[in-house]
């Protein structure tokens, strides 16, 4: 079996923790090797996106010795030739506990030119207090929730296209599903979240689609590229005039990651979800 591209990075080994800046601490992962298993590359990929990663451990001190602590929304285009792998991002993120930043602005700048320098693509940094993003609340997905379907189950590691399932009706719909859940290829870690689907296309069979979505509890990969297979076989299932398909990740590590697909860009909104 091929080996994983984050064998080399921080992700399943044991790590110091630093607490002065280390940008060198960030670690790549290219998107190109899981493009080429679908069949991609950078110039032809189906969709448009952004992962939107969440920090809420973020802290770092003023000239004073005063700590300050913030929320940081970081947006990475789904097209960049990286991911940023998740435990060298958090150990970054650590380094600048025992720094010291005289501003939001600052530290929102040495972000941006640390994070667009690994994914190689510009990233986009939002800084925000406690105070702001509790104002923000939280928010209820749009749509149908098929959670409470009754369906009988048994496959649990190889979604597959085969199992999707739709009609000749010609419908728009939103959907969503609280019960995806697959495994870190790396550390076999469970990774938990909320799939939310906004299609104009062949009438998807409900049924079929929580079934598929089951199917990732025991696949290993990460959430980007789940969220990717998600949109590619509903593509290929619904021959959609319009699809976005987006996941809201339970966080880790306080980080978490919230992949979005789409035909098209739209508005997207990064409220947090009950369980984040």
């Amino acid at each position: 079996m091929a080996q994983h591209p984050a064998h080399e990075s921080p992700l399943g080994k044991s790590s110091a923790y630093l607490s002065q800046y280390d940008a060198s601490l960030l670690f790549g992962i290219a998107r190109a090797t899981k493009w080429a298993e679908l069949g991609f590359t950078a110039d032809n990929l189906p969709y448009v996106g952004v992962d939107i990663w969440n920090c809420y451990e973020l802290s770092w001190l003023l000239p004073s010795g005063k700590p300050v602590v913030a929320i940081g929304q970081f947006s990475i285009p789904a097209d960049s030739p990286n991911i940023i792998e998740s435990k060298s991002f958090k150990l970054y993120l650590n380094t600048l506990n025992q720094s010291t930043y005289a501003s939001f602005t600052e530290v929102a700048a040495l972000l941006t030119a640390d994070l667009s320098a690994v994914a190689q693509a510009p990233v986009q940094v939002e800084l925000k207090t406690l105070e702001q993003v509790t104002s923000e609340g939280l928010q209820q997905p749009l749509g149908l929730c098929l959670d409470d379907m009754e369906v009988n189950l048994s496959r649990y590691e190889h979604p597959q296209l085969q199992q999707l399932s739709c009609g000749t009706e010609q419908i728009e719909e939103q959907l969503y599903s609280h019960l995806l859940k697959s495994n870190c290829p790396v550390t076999g870690q469970p990774d938990w979240g909320t799939v939310q689907v906004h299609y104009r296309g062949a009438a998807l069979n409900h049924a079929s689609f929580l079934a598929y979505l089951v199917s990732f509890r025991q696949h290993q990969d990460f959430h980007e590229q789940c969220v990717e297979r998600i949109f590619l076989d509903l593509q290929s299932c619904l021959q959609p005039e319009f699809l976005s398909v987006s996941a809201r990740y339970v966080r880790r590590g306080g980080l978490d990651i919230n992949p979005y697909r789409s035909t098209e860009f739209t508005s997207i909104n990064n409220a947090r979800l009950a369980r984040q």
